[in-house]
């Protein structure tokens, strides 16, 4: 049996968690994803910093990744490796900025977005909503053959994002991205070990 190389990033959404937030992140990195995005987009700066100050432990202590989002002067201060931002905010970030960052990711929604994030730097991109999902509700997916293009012309790592879950994982997967993001699952989930478990079981190949 070859175990998929694939990889699993967790998104986060502290009001979807269930119980407290740092021990579900604590859980969550327990399992080793391969990165964790804090994203918490309605928080200031000041308050993003402080969350994201207990998280980046968490994640230290298990070896994941820890991906901080939009306020790149607070992953700056706080060491981060990784920064994601919506292309709005990428192209306003100081080419010095980027240099101090080892991942850049930018979330994608057509090929002439995936063409220039690349130009602007990002190491690997987001790609969706590709499944329907509660959080893009009444807005139609864009589907397998949208991934499917876009990991054919980016020449950078893909992750699919929308609508994951354990059975059509394997699908995003032969669509050609390096892995999905998560995020309700992750967040709503009554048992961490088990969900991302079948996640893994799914992703292997006879």
């Amino acid at each position: 049996m070859i175990i998929c190389m694939c990889k699993i990033i967790c998104v986060t959404n502290r009001k979807l968690c269930k119980g407290d937030f740092v021990s579900r992140i604590q859980e969550i990195a327990r399992e080793a994803p391969y990165a964790v995005i804090l994203r918490e987009k309605d928080l200031d700066e000041k308050d993003y910093a402080a969350l994201a100050g207990r998280i980046m432990p968490v994640c230290r202590k298990y070896g994941v990744l820890c991906i901080l989002h939009s306020h790149w002067d607070a992953a700056l201060h706080l060491g981060a490796e990784g920064i994601h931002l919506p292309l709005p905010l990428l192209r306003k970030m100081p080419e010095e900025k980027k240099a101090a960052f080892r991942h850049i990711g930018a979330s994608c929604h057509s090929l002439g977005e995936v063409m220039e994030a690349e130009k602007l730097g990002c190491t690997y991109l987001l790609a969706g909503h590709v499944f329907p999902t509660d959080c893009k509700a009444g807005v139609p997916p864009r589907g397998l053959s949208f991934l499917s293009d876009v990991c054919k012309k980016a020449s950078v790592p893909v992750y699919a994002i929308g609508g994951m879950n354990p059975e059509n994982f394997s699908s995003v997967t032969e669509a050609g991205a390096a892995g999905a993001c998560i995020m309700s699952g992750f967040m709503e989930c009554g048992d961490v070990s088990g969900y991302i478990k079948k996640f893994r079981a799914l992703s292997t190949v006879l």
